[in-house]
C-alpha cells in the first residue's frame, strides 16, 4: 500500500504524538505502509516548520531527513493542473500519480473535496487509520 502525506499530515504529526496524523507517519515507520513524497511536498514541509512554526534550521533539517529515511522520493513535473482553488495542491496528486499511490492523507479541504482522484482515495488521517485497522482486523 502506497500512500503520500500532504504536508499538513507531516507537520501535524510533529506537533502531536498521539494525533491520528503521528499514527498515520508509524505505519510509514514501521513499514507497513510505503510513504511516496515528492522534493517539492519536502521543500514546502521544511519551509514551514522554519517559517511558520520557527523551528531552528538543524531541527527542520532533522525532520525532514527522518520523513525522507521511510519515504520514496519521486520526481514531479508540476505540470498537473486540477486544483483550481490551491494549485499547490497539484503537487500532492501528481506525486501520488507519479508515485503509484493508493491513499493521500491530508486535512486540505481543496484536496478532500476531491475525495478520490484517479483511483486514489483522498482521506483524512482519522479515516485512514480506521481503514488500516480494519484491514488489520479482516487479516
Amino acid at each position: 500500500m502506497r500512500v503520500v502525506y500532504d504536508t499538513n499530515i507531516l507537520i501535524s504529526a510533529i506537533l502531536s504524538q498521539r494525533s491520528s496524523p503521528f499514527r498515520c507517519l508509524q505505519l510509514a515507520r514501521d513499514g507497513i505502509v510505503q510513504a511516496v513524497i515528492c522534493q517539492e511536498i519536502i521543500d514546502e514541509f521544511q519551509e514551514k516548520l522554519l517559517k511558520k512554526f520557527s523551528y531552528e534550521p538543524p531541527q527542520a533539517q532533522a525532520f525532514v531527513e527522518e520523513v525522507r529515511s521511510y519515504s520514496q522520493l519521486v520526481s514531479i513535473t508540476n505540470t498537473l493542473k486540477v486544483v483550481s482553488n490551491d494549485p499547490d495542491d497539484d503537487m500532492v496528486l501528481e506525486c501520488a500519480l507519479v508515485g503509484g499511490a493508493t491513499y493521500i492523507v491530508t486535512g486540505d479541504k481543496d484536496l478532500l473535496s476531491l475525495s478520490s482522484y484517479q483511483n486514489i482515495l483522498i482521506l483524512k488521517a482519522a479515516d485512514f487509520i480506521a481503514i488500516m485497522d480494519e484491514s488489520k482486523l479482516n487479516s
